[in-house]
């Protein structure tokens, strides 16, 4: 596999991870449990949690005020929202073509450098008096760079906390970001009111700010986990090479397209009850947040680890009762229920980074956030448009049925798979040994060599 390190380099933290080769039997469970209180006593795991959660305000409240702003400058509702969310559909171009720099440059100047990136950009947005075209370049030019930002966010994470402790991480990172994005609308919203969207704009480029400093002073360097250098050739070979798995392929493809159908049926939460919208999305939010802190912490990991189609077929199900029109408080009950699914992102994840190996992990979890952000994308704009032929509740349940399939049509390909390998046992090649070899080889070596690397993972 091109690019994997495989001995220490000068500067490299100490791992945490086992060494353990990543196959598809499950590996032995840790009887330690970590707790959210025990995440921040990782060192590094609090500066990247504080500054995460100001890119997440920034972009919150940054995002309202462009698209007002939008919207009183040309009074088009499209081009509003494509101003909102237009940087989510931009991804994919980040993913097809940055993804390789996600493991191969170091994290701390890199998340630093994207957060400068952002500042400057949305301070000219809110100081230059740019063209409209000029305005979605600038979009289109921060989604591109966003797509970056995750696969290195997520891959450091993984990174910094034990084993074990990403899908309790992740969670957490995923509680914080709802109730931040709550908190931001809510305060994008006043400042628009009271003062303009150019004013909300600059506060937006000072939480940046506060972004970039939190993390240059908070973060330890940390050498890349690949070698060589990032490139588009690149991206596009170890892409092919995270899709060349088929228990991979699977993941990615459970990880987009069932959570992105039913972000769908979420969008048209306005058209289906306007005057009550805001309840829908208040429990939809409950419900995420319950899943999150069930998957995470609560349930051990012999229990959580079978979840994942469960946790799939729950997200859709309630939707369907929208076909006989539930009144209010019933549709408020479903979304609720049905976003404790969500929790099954955890789930998946954390499968995803046990088949992946550890030169690589920004980069598929970067994949992963980028799939799943355009497949909302897309999943909203099929939405809005089958509603627009047929009904809001129409398209909805049409949404949650299409998860429904997916879903199970995932599971039974899996399923297909282990038995076909439990009656033909794969045969390890040469190369192939000789990589895996290497790179059990290459983590072990690190851990013996990085300073401070006496400590024991645990287990």
């Amino acid at each position: 596999m091109r690019g994997f390190r495989t001995s220490n380099q000068p500067g490299d933290q100490p791992s945490n991870k086992p060494s353990d080769q990543p196959g598809d039997q499950p590996s032995p469970q840790s009887s330690y449990r970590p707790s959210y209180q025990s995440l921040f006593r990782t060192r590094e795991f609090t500066p990247l949690f504080v500054s995460s959660s100001l890119q997440v305000a920034a972009s919150t409240i940054g995002g309202l005020a462009l698209g007002t702003s939008v919207y009183a400058a040309t009074g088009s509702p499209f081009l509003s929202a494509l101003s909102m969310f237009g940087p989510s559909l931009a991804q994919v171009i980040g993913a097809t073509t940055l993804l390789s720099a996600a493991d191969r440059l170091p994290p701390r100047a890199t998340l630093t450098g994207l957060a400068v990136v952002f500042t400057a950009s949305t301070a000219a947005l809110a100081l230059l008096a740019l063209p409209l075209w000029t305005v979605f370049a600038v979009i289109a030019a921060q989604g591109l760079v966003a797509s970056l930002g995750g696969g290195v966010r997520w891959g450091l994470l993984n990174e910094i906390l034990p084993d074990d402790g990403y899908p309790l991480g992740r969670s957490l990172f995923n509680m914080l970001h709802g109730l931040t994005q709550i908190a931001g609308y809510a305060t994008g919203g006043a400042l628009v009111a009271l003062l303009s969207p150019a004013v909300t704009l600059l506060v937006s480029a000072a939480l940046y700010a506060a972004a970039a400093l939190c993390t240059a002073l908070g973060l330890s360097h940390r050498a890349p986990r690949a070698a060589g250098r990032p490139s588009v050739a690149e991206t596009w070979r170890t892409n092919a090479l995270l899709w060349s798995s088929a228990p991979r392929r699977r993941l990615y493809l459970g990880l987009w397209i069932p959570n992105g159908l039913v972000v769908g049926c979420e969008s048209l939460f306005v058209a289906y009850a306007p005057d009550r919208a805001g309840l829908l999305f208040a429990c939809a939010a409950f419900g995420m947040l319950l899943g999150d802190v069930t998957v995470g912490r609560l349930l051990p990991p012999r229990v959580r680890d079978r979840l994942a189609t469960p946790l799939l077929l729950l997200l859709a199900t309630p939707y369907l009762l929208f076909a006989f029109h539930p009144p209010t408080p019933a549709a408020a009950a479903c979304a609720a229920l049905a976003s404790v699914g969500f929790g099954a992102s955890l789930v998946q994840q954390h499968q995803l980074l046990t088949l992946t190996p550890p030169e690589l992990t920004g980069h598929a979890l970067g994949l992963h956030s980028s799939g799943m952000l355009t497949l909302q994308g897309l999943s909203a704009a099929l939405a809005g448009a089958t509603a627009q032929l047929t009904s809001p509740a129409t398209a909805m349940t049409a949404m949650a049925g299409a998860s429904m399939a997916v879903t199970l049509g995932l599971w039974a390909a899996g399923r297909d798979e282990r038995t076909t390998a439990a009656v033909f046992p794969p045969v390890l090649t040469t190369g192939t040994a000789a990589a895996e070899a290497g790179r059990t080889t290459g983590r072990r070596a690190r851990r013996r060599s990085a300073p401070g690397a006496a400590r024991p993972a645990r287990r």
